[in-house]
């Protein structure tokens, strides 16, 4: 069986439901709260919604290009794979997100 069937897809809403440079958070049980960000070419990414330097809540950061500045300290993070860029150091858990239509789907 592939990963991609295996993997349980979740419809989190529709993609008007999430502002352009903007984003929407999903409250998990295991996983926490995880940000749902839309880009300006409609991309959307899933990362874990705490930053790695002072936990702050990712989802009121600045979304630029497919980054995101944490509002706390400035730290900007890759949407795509959650890492940190330099000089900074540190990472955040990026789950798979698909779009279908219009639909947004999460695998947690």
């Amino acid at each position: 069986m592939s990963s991609a069937m295996s993997e349980n897809w979740i419809e989190i809403g529709k993609l008007d439901d999430i502002p352009v440079l903007g984003s929407r958070v999903i409250k998990t049980g295991k996983n926490g709260e995880i940000a749902i960000f839309r880009t300006a070419d409609d991309r959307v990414f899933a990362i874990a919604n705490s930053c790695p330097h002072k936990k702050g809540p990712l989802s009121d950061g600045i979304v630029h290009g497919h980054r995101v500045t944490c509002p706390l300290h400035n730290w900007v993070l890759e949407l795509e794979n959650g890492e940190v860029m330099a000089p900074d150091v540190g990472c955040v858990p990026t789950y798979p997100v698909r779009l279908d239509r219009d639909v947004v789907y999460l695998s947690i």
